[in-house]
């Protein structure tokens, strides 16, 4: 594969994968003061785990195979491993008329803190764009490579 358009297919990992991430963010930020669900109790966050794309070939393996660099360094991209719910405990408020109050009159929030979820959600913005950018920057590559064959 043209190391081009095998960077265009890394950062299109990449788009996929910090999409979801903000889909899971703005779910997060949309159920923050959810205290009933079909499970029960209260909402709780939702983080996502990114792992390496692999192709399951060894180290050795590659190494002993004719490629490139970038297959040598198995460069595939990114996943998503999986989405999971975080353990930090949940927010606690005295609220006795609340319908969901339990007998001390405390209402059980979700452990979703909106400035943490603003900040992931930048730093997930920012990630998506610079991909942006190395698809756009690999296509201006490949025109010009074009360009010279005229």
């Amino acid at each position: 594969m043209s190391s081009i358009f095998r960077s265009m297919r890394i950062s299109a990992t990449a788009l996929t994968s910090e999409r979801l991430r903000m889909d899971v963010i703005s779910n997060n930020i949309a159920n923050s003061q959810t205290t009933r669900t079909d499970e029960g109790g209260a909402f709780k966050r939702k983080r996502v785990v990114f792992q390496a794309q692999e192709d399951g070939v060894s180290s050795l393996q590659r190494m002993r195979g004719p490629g490139t660099l970038a297959d040598v360094h198995n460069l595939q991209g990114v996943r998503v491993r999986r989405i999971v719910e975080s353990d930090e405990d949940m927010v606690r408020t005295y609220d006795p008329n609340h319908p969901d109050a339990d007998a001390d009159g405390f209402v059980e929030y979700p452990n979703v803190d909106i400035s943490t979820e603003m900040v992931d959600l930048m730093a997930a913005s920012k990630a998506y764009q610079s991909n942006i950018t190395v698809i756009q920057t690999a296509k201006t590559m490949a025109q010009a490579a074009l360009q010279i064959g005229k």
